[in-house]
């Protein structure tokens, strides 16, 4: 079955808005090699864009167990070698045994709730290897303060969906990568309000 005859494939106006302007980053900052775990691969739309232009990588997605479902009908028919098949990844939980060169995460950390984004650096700095690149993307805050009105207005959308949520700090997620053996190194300011944090494991 090829991609053009899936007429049910998930779709993300969201990824697919900002795949490209993330495949730049990951073409600027990537080694020309590697394993890449991604964190929370939903419809499957970056992994199944950033993979034959970055062929050189080996591409694990993952999502959340419940969420299974949507990522295997977004993977499906993708006829891409270096995409591995779809790993539930509970980030609160077990871990998959592999080491990555890579890992990228794209709108996660302000939907998980935040025990659950300790546990995704935790993971993240056992699962690394050394010099390998954490590459976190999504909308984030400083000392509280958001960058855009928008940005607000989406913050408290979001708690008030679910007191859990919300947009987190760089200086919060700064702590936590520095308790996981990582270092941020970058802030790249991209479209739409939102950034991407590189981090790495010296």
């Amino acid at each position: 079955m090829t991609n053009g005859a899936i007429t049910n494939r998930p779709h993300s106006p969201a990824a697919e808005r900002n795949r490209e302007p993330i495949l730049k980053v990951l073409r600027a900052w990537l080694p020309r090699s590697g394993r890449m775990l991604e964190i929370g691969s939903g419809t499957g739309q970056h992994v199944t864009f950033f993979a034959p232009a970055l062929p050189l990588w080996q591409w694990q997605p993952s999502e959340h167990p419940d969420e299974i479902p949507t990522l295997e009908a977004g993977l499906a028919g993708h006829g891409l070698a270096n995409i591995g098949p779809p790993l539930a990844l509970d980030v609160t939980g077990e871990w998959p045994e592999e080491r990555f060169d890579g890992v990228f995460s794209a709108n996660t950390a302000h939907i998980m709730h935040f025990p659950a984004v300790e546990a995704m650096f935790a993971g993240v700095g056992a699962r690394l290897n050394p010099r390998g690149l954490f590459v976190l993307y999504g909308p984030f805050a400083r000392d509280g303060r958001h960058n855009a009105p928008s940005n607000a207005e989406f913050d408290a959308s979001l708690r008030a969906r679910d007191p859990g949520m919300g947009i987190r700090d760089v200086e919060q997620l700064d702590r936590l990568g520095e308790a996981c053996g990582l270092e941020r190194i970058a802030e790249l300011r991209m479209p739409a309000n939102n950034h991407i944090l590189v981090f790495h494991k010296p």
